[in-house]
């Protein structure tokens, strides 16, 4: 098997959090020292129909932190893009149960994106489709604060290129 350098983020459709968040995670990864600043991070959804552009909203939450979706396509999630992810990052626990019982499940790392939080911090990532401008931004601020726990988990366990190989 190849190594496993992918971070992925799973939501519904692949056209407003997941984009997001493989973004704002991308962004934050140029930062990080190696190994972590050579993953590779993707996006992908359980009922994505393909091919399909970032929502209007996504965009414009996004350019109003300077990151750009103008290029994202929606992609549904595969077999594959599990077998190559070293950690994949759900938005809900629906979406974390569909990854485990619909597909065997040979990632190491199988989480929500906001799992590592403390305690008493709601984990979910609730879909903003179809909702307002306020609603996109209370969404990506949610991911944002989630990114430095996901850093230092990915610090602990993905230590060297080799560690991510199965």
């Amino acid at each position: 098997m190849s190594e496993r350098n992918l971070i992925l983020f799973v939501c519904t459709a692949n056209v407003c959090r997941s984009p997001m968040a493989q973004k704002l995670f991308t962004h934050a990864l140029r930062a990080e020292r190696p190994p972590l600043n050579s993953l590779l991070v993707v996006s992908a959804g359980i009922s994505a129909y393909g091919g399909d552009a970032a929502s209007p909203n996504s965009h414009r939450v996004l350019e109003s932190v300077g990151l750009n979706l103008a290029d994202h396509l929606s992609q549904r999630l595969t077999q594959d893009l599990i077998d190559r992810s070293f950690a994949i990052f759900c938005m809900t626990s629906m979406h974390k149960l569909l990854v485990e019982t619909q597909f065997n499940n040979t990632c190491p790392h199988v989480h929500l994106m906001r799992e590592f939080m403390p305690d008493g911090v709601d984990k979910e990532i609730s879909d903003p489709y179809g909702q307002d401008r306020a609603a996109y931004e209370a969404i990506r601020d949610s991911m944002v604060e989630a990114i430095p726990s996901l850093l230092k988990f990915l610090r602990q366990q993905y230590t060297t290129p080799a560690a991510a190989k199965k």
